[in-house]
């Protein structure tokens, strides 16, 4: 019977470094059936795409047990120790602590010839027992990896402990495993501050909702509510699920999903997202998304999988660690050679840190992925941020993306002696019942400036020409050049129409009244995100668009920026093949929607706005959660200062076992202060890649308030006359 291949998720519990990830991985892989595995250190599991029929949970879980780890529950969201399990780790590890503190401080005092009498008094076998009982779980872990012919980090150490126990350093031993305790501290320390980022984030999904059930509201789980019921929402709550307004008013704090602190206001129609605070009202939400398929729930899984794209480097630093152990091995038994000194020997395999050459790449990436998520950046992983910081060519899209998506009218020329007031209000009472994107223009013009809009006695809509109504006796016509053929003698025609601006002619009783431009409005942000990027040197910035050549020049012209314009999405395919063949790296950013096969065909692809739109989230490689433009080169700044943060850890990881490695083998460093400083390049990193965690949006760009056309030239606000 053929079945098809299916994915499951593994809670694991015991992982604390990017060696644990490769160790599990390698467990799982080599199970017959097993088509992929993919493990994660942030969230603690592994997803592994399988054939039912080949292997099944329980060999899975044996697995990973024989790898020196356990598996939880799979109901747990989020693994918890057992108590017994807890308890013990706790009593060795105070035991350990304890005597090897201890011991520290007499072999100290011997090197200061003050506790020679002491150590000598203290019998073999108790010193042996302290070893073994101090070290037993870092012994255990090493004696299964050594089964499986596996070295791990902890073997080289542990020859060292057992180095220093043949030549009757039992002292030095013990000491050695102490400072082995320590590092794993350390190890786990680095990890898991790391690693909070995404629990904080996973923290804030609610956990119930308040779901009105035949007429009750009832608080369930939210893993019981069903599409399609509604939920109620108080105010200080948070929103349980996706949905849709469909009674109330309430202010809402959006910023788990958009990182934007300013709340919005929403009402009947509007969209709600799970984990967003509505601070002051009450809704009735009907819901559309529950748990993982929330926008909050993709946000989640997304920032908790990054860890599957790894970047190149980071690739090159796990090849490098699988050669970097039997490497010290080497140097390690050339010294024994050599020196004929076996304490030397201890010292060079218990002074190499090749955990922290692992954890040199993983743990800043997963502070920028953790610190963007919460910022309304939705990074899918270090391989773009790797990508993104040496990109060199970026393309954007135009409707949705640079500009607002929808027109406006943006000049109200009066004619024969009108008032400007006068033909806005006959226009939008004209206006008043046609669905056209214009007719909306128009109202929303007159709306916003609080002008009466009267009622028709008849109104005639005429397709591709315009509309003509009634009003108040006079026959009104708003439309284009063909229901009012004497507008093409107008001078101000060509001059608008060479901003690229669509022109709405309005007439009383067959004589011209006004004119009215409508245009996509630029994001008023726009100018000076672009001028940021320039300066972050990403020079070729061209404009990719299906809008006509006069509108795309006019853009173009205003952002100093290249076009193409008349665009079918396969020619924008096109073009980001065209720069990458030339071996450029190229950065698209578009709405998303439309622009998906290019997004996904860019190197990086960038969705603006991808707030609840599922083909955003899924095409981009990095979404921004709401439309602001200050985000695209907020990106390529965390992007460099993520690269230059992975490349110190690394440097300093290199230049620190170079140094250890040859202090140790020239008899300058004691297997004691090896120990010592093997726990300390963990805790370097952690310092500086916790300055990822930290990030604060770059100096907030200025941009004029007032919306500007995608044709029209800079101008200077109005001063008002009454100050």
């Amino acid at each position: 019977m053929n079945t098809s291949p299916k994915t499951i998720e593994v809670p694991i519990r015991g992982m604390d470094c990017a060696e644990c990830t490769q160790h599990v991985r390698h467990a799982i892989s080599t199970l017959p059936g097993v088509e992929s595995v993919e493990v994660f250190l942030s969230s603690e599991k592994a997803v592994v795409r399988l054939d039912p029929a080949l292997v099944d949970l329980p060999a899975i879980h044996k697995a990973v047990e024989g790898a020196g780890y356990s598996v939880a529950a799979t109901t747990e969201a989020h693994p918890v120790p057992s108590p017994l399990g807890d308890f013990t780790n706790r009593i060795l590890v105070l035991f350990g602590i304890v005597f090897g503190a201890v011991l520290f401080v007499v072999v100290v005092g011997e090197w200061l010839g003050l506790f020679e009498a002491f150590t000598e008094r203290v019998p073999w076998p108790i010193g042996l027992a302290i070893i073994l009982i101090s070290g037993y779980p870092v012994f255990r872990n090493v004696v299964r990896a050594a089964l499986k012919a596996q070295i791990v980090s902890h073997t080289l150490m542990t020859l060292g402990v057992l180095a220093a126990i043949v030549v009757g350093e039992w002292a030095t031993a013990a000491v050695i495993v102490f400072f082995m305790r320590i590092g794993n501290y350390a190890e786990n320390f680095t990890t898991e501050r790391a690693r909070r980022a995404v629990k904080n984030l996973t923290a804030m999904a609610p956990q119930t909702a308040r779901v009105e059930r035949d007429g009750v509201e009832q608080e369930v789980p939210v893993a019981e509510v069903q599409v399609g019921e509604t939920v109620v929402v108080r105010p200080g709550e948070n929103i349980p699920v996706d949905g849709e307004v469909v009674d109330g008013h309430a202010t809402v704090d959006q910023a788990a999903i958009t990182g934007e602190s300013m709340p919005v206001e929403v009402g009947p129609g509007a969209r709600v997202f799970a984990a967003t605070l509505a601070r002051l009202g009450s809704l009735r939400v009907r819901v559309t998304q529950v748990g993982a398929d929330t926008t909050f729930g993709r946000v989640v899984k997304m920032v908790e999988e990054a860890e599957a794209h790894r970047a190149d480097v980071q690739r090159i630093a796990d090849r490098f660690s699988a050669y970097f152990l039997p490497f010290v091995a080497g140097i390690a038994a050339l010294t024994f050679l050599i020196r004929r000194d076996p304490l030397a020997a201890a010292a060079v395999l218990v002074v190499a840190c090749s955990c922290s050459l692992a954890l040199a790449t993983p743990i800043a990436m997963l502070a920028s992925v953790g610190a963007g998520a919460k910022r309304g950046l939705l990074i899918k992983g270090g391989k773009y941020l790797e990508t993104l910081a040496r990109a060199n060519v970026l393309l954007i899209d135009k409707t949705g993306t640079l500009t607002l998506g929808q027109p406006q009218i943006t000049d109200v020329i009066p004619l024969g002696g009108q008032h400007e007031s006068e033909v806005l209000s006959l226009a939008a009472s004209a206006e008043r019942y046609s669905e056209h994107p214009l007719a909306e223009a128009v109202r929303d013009a007159a709306r916003r400036r609080g002008l009466p809009v009267f009622e028709q006695e008849q109104f005639e809509a005429i397709p591709g020409h315009g509309v003509r109504a009634r009003i108040d006796g006079s026959i009104v016509a708003v439309g284009n050049r063909r229901l009012i053929p004497q507008a093409s003698s107008l001078t101000i025609v060509s001059e608008l129409e060479s901003q690229g601006k669509t022109l709405l002619f309005v007439a009383r009783d067959g004589e011209l009244a006004g004119v009215l431009a409508a245009a996509d409005t630029l994001r008023p942000e726009v100018p000076a995100s672009l001028a940021a990027v320039r300066a972050l040197g990403v020079r070729d910035i061209e404009l990719l668009t299906g809008d006509n050549e006069r509108t795309a020049a006019a853009l173009a012209e205003r952002l100093g920026v290249r076009y193409r314009a008349n665009l079918l999405p396969e020619e924008k395919i096109a073009i980001v093949k065209e720069y990458q063949a030339k071996g450029r790296t190229v950065v698209m950013v578009g709405d998303g929607v439309n622009d998906a096969p290019a997004l996904a065909q860019a190197d990086v692809g960038i969705a603006m706005g991808a707030a609840g739109t599922d083909v955003a989230i899924e095409a981009a490689h990095l979404a921004l959660m709401r439309e602001d433009w200050t985000l695209v080169p907020e990106v390529f700044r965390i992007a460099r200062r993520t690269m230059r943060v992975v490349k110190m850890n690394i440097a300093f990881t290199a230049v620190y076992n170079l140094v250890g490695l040859s202090l140790a083998a020239l008899g300058f460093l004691p297997p004691i202060l090896a120990a010592a400083a093997q726990s300390l390049p963990d805790l370097g990193i952690l310092g500086n890649s916790s300055r990822l965690l930290r990030q604060t949006p770059g100096e907030r760009l200025q941009a004029d308030v007032l919306p500007v056309s995608v044709g029209s030239p800079v101008r200077e606000a109005p001063q008002s006359k009454e100050g």
